[in-house]
């Protein structure tokens, strides 16, 4: 492989969200192994990536043009194209072609991310009612990768492609802390991720009020009305909650290295990045029993079913025990060590040097 062209166009001009942040950190780590060269469609996504990347600008992703990239990218003589999703135009590609999908979430929980356009929003929901769109698309490239075991596991068994799936894990930026944390006094346990209902916050409040002596920090943006709602129920129940309103970077590694525990309830997940970053400085995570929690957390985490508080509280109080908390931490930071974006590099190139 001589280049490498990657679909950069997900990434975001303002915030990253799961996507943008995938684009930006392979780039960065295939940049490292092999000619990269970012298909954009704005020259602001070129402030995320490696300085000096060679680039091509063209349409946006969401545009008519989509239908005709194949061609534009067939005269610029592309021969190996990744893409981190799978709706990429491939109409006459003459090219090796790897797309993703990253989850099945959405079929289960179709509404669309707000920042979509109302048609793209429609044709979204429109599109989770039944899995033989996905099957279209993703039968269209020479390969599929997806971000865990657990998501392979899913599209072989809905039988979504016939193509060969490989597992490109995501992973969280920066590197794991050197050492592990020695017992907090912190009595923070944090949360952060939406507030929808399947995320189950209700369950961490509860769980908080039955070890009153932890403070629950909410980390994320919330409407007034939702707020609202969860703070009777906090102030019901006698737990202690904090509202943060969204944190940057910085305050949520400084909560992360001060914080007693990472938690959630959440009844489904297509990953799980905060538990990596949990993990990374050595944070314990306590989580709802979920596959791909598992998967993602192995060893180091503490598991609960999603709705039971008194489980929830249970485990957080297990780990009062200082060295109970201390070897999670240490297992935190070894289970951490596995995703990282040099293995997903390698992943990537594995995959292309696979396709036949």
């Amino acid at each position: 492989m001589e280049r490498l062209h990657f679909d950069a166009r997900f990434i975001r001009l303002d915030h990253h969200d799961g996507i943008s942040r995938f684009s930006v950190e392979l780039i960065k780590a295939l940049s490292q192994k092999v000619k990269v060269v970012a298909i954009i469609y704005d020259l602001r996504q070129l402030e995320h990536l490696p300085e000096g990347v060679e680039f091509v600008l063209l349409n946006n992703p969401q545009s008519v043009s989509e239908f005709a990239i194949a061609r534009k990218l067939n005269k610029l003589g592309a021969t190996h194209v990744f893409s981190p999703m799978q709706i990429m135009g491939t109409a006459g590609r003459k090219y090796k072609l790897v797309l993703t999908l990253h989850d099945l979430i959405y079929y289960r929980h179709r509404k669309p991310p707000q920042d979509l356009n109302v048609l793209v929003q429609l044709i979204w929901r429109l599109y989770h009612l039944s899995y033989l769109p996905q099957k279209l698309l993703l039968n269209r490239a020479d390969a599929i990768a997806t971000v865990s075991e657990t998501t392979k596991k899913l599209i072989e068994l809905n039988k979504l492609t016939k193509r060969e799936v490989g597992v490109v894990y995501n992973a969280a930026p920066g590197t794991p802390a050197s050492t592990s944390r020695t017992f907090p006094t912190s009595r923070k346990l944090l949360y952060i991720g939406s507030f929808m209902p399947y995320k189950n916050v209700e369950t961490l409040i509860k769980g908080a009020a039955l070890v009153p002596e932890f403070e629950l920090h909410l980390l994320s943006k919330i409407d007034a009305s939702r707020k609202a709602e969860l703070a009777d129920l906090a102030k019901n129940l006698g737990a202690k909650v904090v509202f943060h309103g969204g944190v940057t970077d910085s305050e949520y590694q400084s909560l992360l290295q001060d914080s007693f525990a990472l938690v959630t309830a959440s009844k489904d997940e297509g990953f799980g990045i905060p538990l990596v970053e949990a993990m990374q400085q050595g944070t314990p995570v306590v989580v709802s029993d979920l596959e791909i929690f598992h998967e993602v957390a192995g060893i180091a985490g503490k598991y609960f079913q999603a709705d039971d508080a008194v489980e929830f509280a249970k485990r957080i109080e297990e780990l009062e025990e200082t060295s109970t908390w201390e070897k999670a931490s240490v297992d935190s930071l070894t289970q951490a060590k596995k995703f990282n974006w040099d293995s997903s590099a390698d992943a990537l190139l594995k995959l292309f040097s696979e396709i036949r």
